[in-house]
Formats: C-alpha cells, structure tokens, sequence
C-alpha cells in the first residue's frame, strides 16, 4: 500500500483564489513522509506542456510521484454544449495524468451535479455515454479513470448525481470495462451520502482501483439522525466536519481488512490538511501504522482486480 496526500485544506487557496501555488504546495508537502501527491484539475494554472513539466520537476525534485488526479466533469449537465466541453476538458486531464504519472496512473471521473430538470435515466444516460467516450484514450495511454462516490464539488451549484449508491451501482452496471475503470472509494462520502462507509465498500469491492482517506467528525449535542435530510443524505452539514483519519466516524477496522482481503494494495490517498499540516502529519501517521498492520508494511502498488481484469484482456502486467 503507497501513501498519497491531497491538501484538502488548500483547495480554494490554489484552485480558485490561486494566493497559493501547487509549487508551493509541493514544497511544503516535503515534510511528510509520503510516497506521492494528489493533484487536482484547478492546480494547473495552465494547461499546456511546459507547465505541466514543471509540476513533474518539482514533484520528481521532493521526491514525489503523482498517482492521482482530481478532475470534477460535469458530465449529466442539460446544455448538450456544455457536456461536450466537460468531455473536451476531461480529455485534457487524462493526457496530464499520463504525462505527470506514466501507465496505470489514476484520473478522477465523476457522473456530474444533480441537476433538478435532469430525469434520472437521462443522467445516466449522459454519464455512462461520456465516460465510455473517454474510455478509448484512457486505454491508448494506460491510465485508469475512477469514479469516485463523491458528494459535491466545490465549483457545483448541485451535489453529486450518482451520491446515492442505488445511483452509483446503476452508473457502474453500465460501464463494463474493468482494466481502465472502477471506483475510487471515498469512506467519509458514504457516510454524507447517508450510508455506512464499509457497508458501501462492501458492494464495489470487486471495482475499487483507488482510495481516498479523510474522516468526519460530528459536533457536540449532535448525531448523524438529526443531520439526516429528506431523501437520506447528510450533506456537508457544519455539524459534519473534517478531521484526522482514523479518529473520527469511519471504522478503518472493518474497512483495510476488507480491502487486504480483496487484494487491494494500491494507493491511498489523505484527503486531509483542512485545520492545518500538524492534523495532515496525525492522518499519515495514521495511515503509516495501518500499513503496517493490515498490509505487512508493504508499499506495493497491487491491485487484484484491475491486475485480473488485464489478465484477462491480454494486457501486459504494469510494473
């Protein structure tokens, strides 16, 4: 198992109000002891070669891999214009995350917002047509895409189409493809899409290619029941809030032995850093221990699944 981490805490700072740049999070980033960072789509203030090589360099001069990319396709929106776009631009992200990180690298897909005038079939329709769009190149530059049980991107007006995991296994059942497609398993959005995190995992276990680590912590007075909204999610209440991993809702106790079992040995990335580095460090510190207990202290990148799946297609082995 590889340790990844994503400044959760930075987003706005480098992806919307850029006072802060990827460099200078990689920079800080040095002082945990990881194997890679997660980027995110907003991070790349521009798009074109020379930039995105600078971002290689300075991640290769930390010591830093990239193994994951976050990007946030809208993919379900009603403007047929703007789904295209959405495409375009998810394109352009599963070509960074090649170049960044080589064969096997993770890029982030999601169904799109919840858009009241969007008929479910029809998100699903646009969804599953956009993902399998992508799925040609994703194959022609070895990168997998993952779709992530997600709840709402920060740009989004709405959540997330596909939180609710009848949704989710509906999208899934539509994209057969296993050696450049599953899940990114995210636990603390099964427990704001309403559901326990390891009851979830146990449904996409045989698709899960990546994982994202963070933890929600509630508030005094306060329990998950009252946070419970009309149609069963919990949303991103302020009684809800981020934590170090491991100390807060998820039970990691039932969830690595569950992955261990499924030979999942891949990465995991912190999703953490929300109330500064010093809980960013707890959660590596976190996630370090739990490599050692429930994955031999291996620091492979191993994924049964997606290994049987290109298997199973003729496709080489990824180093």
């Amino acid at each position: 198992m590889r340790i990844a981490a994503f400044p959760k805490g930075d987003i706005e700072a480098i992806a919307v109000r850029r006072t802060k740049s990827v460099f200078e999070w990689i920079e800080e980033a040095r002082t945990l002891p990881v194997d890679g960072l997660e980027l995110h789509t907003g991070f790349f203030w521009s798009r074109d070669d020379a930039f995105v090589d600078r971002v290689g360099e300075a991640l290769a001069a930390a010591g830093f891999v990239m193994p994951m990319l976050c990007a946030s396709p809208d993919f379900t929106h009603p403007d047929p214009e703007i789904r295209r776009a959405e495409i375009e631009l998810e394109a352009e992200m599963i070509r960074i995350t090649a170049r960044l990180g080589g064969p096997g690298a993770i890029c982030r897909v999601l169904s799109g917002q919840a858009h009241p005038e969007v008929a479910v079939a029809d998100g699903l329709d646009r969804a599953a047509e956009a993902i399998l769009q992508l799925l040609p190149l994703a194959r022609e530059l070895d990168v997998t895409l993952a779709i992530e049980n997600h709840y709402k991107a920060s740009t989004w007006r709405y959540p997330e189409f596909a939180q609710r995991p009848e949704r989710f296994h509906a999208l899934l059942d539509r994209i057969p493809d296993r050696s450049h497609f599953g899940v990114q398993y995210d636990p603390s959005n099964a427990i704001v899409a309403g559901v326990d995190s390891a009851e979830f995992l146990a449904g996409v276990l045989d698709r899960v290619v990546s994982m994202q680590a963070s933890d929600r912590y509630l508030e005094p007075g306060t329990d998950l029941e009252s946070l419970r909204q009309a149609d069963g999610t919990l949303g991103y209440s302020p009684a809800l809030r981020h934590g170090v991993v491991g100390r807060g809702l998820n039970d990691y106790d039932r969830i690595f032995p569950m992955l261990r079992e499924a030979g999942y040995d891949g990465w995991i990335s912190i999703e953490d850093g929300v109330d500064g580095m010093a809980e960013m460090r707890a959660s590596v510190d976190f996630l370090r221990d739990a490599r050692e207990r429930w994955f031999d202290g291996s620091t492979a990148n191993h994924v049964a699944v997606l290994a049987a799946a290109r298997a199973a297609a003729g496709l080489p082995a990824r180093s």
